[in-house]
C-alpha cells in the first residue's frame, strides 16, 4: 500500500480493525520512531521498548488520528514524549550530560566526524524548534521526503517549506554553536541526512504490530507504566498550548506585562504555591538572604561580570560549569523584573528547590524570561538550574 495516505489507513484500521493497514503505518514509520527513540535511550533494547510503547499509544488514539494526512509530526512528537519519560522513570539522567562539553572546532568535510558530536545532543536541539519546524524536519531529514512532498503532505506552499527549514536549521547550528560545536549548515544538514536515522532490527516491526493491534494487552508491565506516564506529558504539553493561546489573547488586549510574566514563568510547572512571607523569613535567618535577594545579588554580579561573586552561587560539580560560554552569555545582562519566589510541581512531582521568576536583558538584546532555580548547600543558596 505504498501509495495510500497515512489519513486513509488510519481510518482503514480504526472503522474495519484493519490489520494490515495498522501494519504498513508500523513499516511505514517505524525507522523514524526506532531512531528518535535510539538517540534518547542511547541503546537498542531501551530503543525498542520505547518503538513499541509508541505504537500501542497511536492504536489506542486511532480514532482521533484519522483526520491527520500524515502521521511523521504526531509520531515524532509521541516518540520524543514516551522517550523523555522513559529517561525519568529508568535512567534518572539524559544522555545529554555525557557529551555537553564538546572540542570547538570540527573538520568541515568530515560529515562522520561531525555527527559524532552532533548526535548526543540532537534531540535536545530540537526540543528549541516548535513542533511545526520539528515535523518538517523529520520529514525532510529523518524520513528523507524531499521539498516538495514534505510541503504536499503538510499542505504548504513549497517556498513556505523552504524558508522554514531555513529557519529552523539555523536555530539547530546556533544551539550547537552555543554548546561549542561550530559547524555549516552544509555539513549540519549533511550529517543529519546521511546518519539520523537508523533501520530498526527486522523482527521489531512485526513484534509492534502484534502488541499493538492487541491495545498493549500483551505488554510488559514497564511497557505499560511507559505509556502511561507518556500519556501524561502528552495531556500536559497540551495543556500548555492552551495556556499559550490564553497568553495571546491577553497580550492582545493589553494586560499589564507583570502578569504575563508571571503566566510565563510557570509554564513548565502543573501547579506552583508562592512562598508565604513566613517562609521567606525563615530562609533569610537561615542563609541571610531570601530567595528573591540571592537571585538578585547572581545576576547583579553577572552584570558586573563580577566572576568570583557569581562562582559563590555555583554548586560544586554542576554540570554546567561556569565557564566562558556562560560568561559571554550571561555577562553585562541587566535586571528587568524579579517575581515572587515558589515552589512548583511538574506532573504531580514536585520540582526541587525554590523558583524565583526573572526577566533579564542580555547584552545582545535579546530578553529572557523564565524563573531561576534555587537549592540550600551548608547554608548557601545554590543556583541548580532555570539558566
Amino acid at each position: 500500500m505504498p501509495d495510500v495516505k497515512d489519513m486513509d489507513l488510519m481510518r482503514e484500521y480504526n472503522d474495519r480493525n484493519s490489520e494490515p493497514a495498522f501494519a504498513e503505518l508500523v513499516r511505514r514509520h517505524i525507522n523514524l520512531v526506532y531512531s528518535v527513540a535510539l538517540r534518547y535511550a542511547g541503546n537498542f533494547q531501551d530503543a525498542q521498548d520505547v518503538t513499541q510503547a509508541v505504537f500501542i499509544i497511536l492504536a489506542q488514539k486511532a480514532a482521533r488520528l484519522r483526520q491527520r494526512p500524515t502521521l511523521t509530526g504526531w509520531l515524532y512528537e509521541t516518540t520524543r514524549f514516551t522517550a523523555r519519560r522513559f529517561l525519568r522513570t529508568k535512567t534518572r539522567r539524559q544522555f545529554r550530560e555525557q557529551e555537553a562539553y564538546m572540542q570547538s572546532t570540527l573538520n568541515e568535510s568530515d560529515t562522520d566526524g561531525a555527527w559524532r558530536q552532533l548526535a548526543p545532543l540532537l534531540e535536545e536541539a530540537m526540543t528549541r524548534l516548535n513542533e511545526k519546524e520539528r515535523t518538517l524536519l523529520a520529514l525532510r531529514f529523518f524520513e528523507n521526503k524531499s521539498g516538495t512532498e514534505a510541503a504536499a503532505l503538510l499542505g504548504i506552499e513549497e517556498w513556505a517549506a523552504r524558508k522554514r527549514v531555513e529557519r529552523a536549521v539555523e536555530k539547530l547550528r546556533a544551539f550547537f554553536a552555543w554548546r561549542g560545536i561550530r559547524v555549516s549548515t552544509g555539513v549540519l544538514t549533511g550529517a543529519i541526512s546521511a546518519n539520523s536515522v537508523q533501520a530498526a532490527p527486522v523482527a521489531l516491526a512485526k513484534s509492534v504490530t502484534a502488541v499493538a493491534l492487541a491495545k498493549g494487552a500483551a505488554a510488559s508491565g514497564s511497557t505499560l507504566t511507559l505509556i502511561k506516564g507518556a500519556l501524561k506529558i502528552m495531556a500536559w504539553t497540551k495543556a500548555k498550548t492552551a495556556i499559550a493561546i490564553g497568553v495571546a489573547a491577553i497580550l492582545a488586549v493589553g494586560t499589564p506585562t507583570l502578569v504575563i510574566h508571571q503566566y510565563l514563568n510557570h509554564w513548565i510547572f502543573t501547579s506552583t504555591k508562592e512562598l508565604s512571607s513566613d517562609v521567606d523569613a525563615q530562609y533569610a535567618r537561615y542563609t541571610g538572604n531570601t530567595p528573591e535577594q540571592a537571585a538578585k545579588t547572581f545576576f547583579e554580579a553577572c552584570s558586573r561580570e563580577d566572576w568570583t561573586e557569581a562562582a559563590k552561587f555555583w554548586p560544586p560539580g554542576s554540570r554546567y560549569p561556569l565557564d566562558d560560554r556562560l560568561k559571554n552569555y550571561f555577562g553585562g545582562l541587566q535586571i528587568v523584573s524579579l517575581g515572587k519566589p515558589f515552589t512548583g510541581w511538574i506532573a504531580g512531582k514536585k520540582a526541587g528547590g525554590v523558583w524565583v521568576p526573572y526577566e533579564i536583558r542580555l547584552k545582545n538584546g535579546r530578553v529572557k524570561h523564565f524563573a531561576l532555580q534555587l537549592q540550600l548547600d551548608n547554608k548557601s543558596w545554590c543556583v541548580e538550574g532555570g539558566l
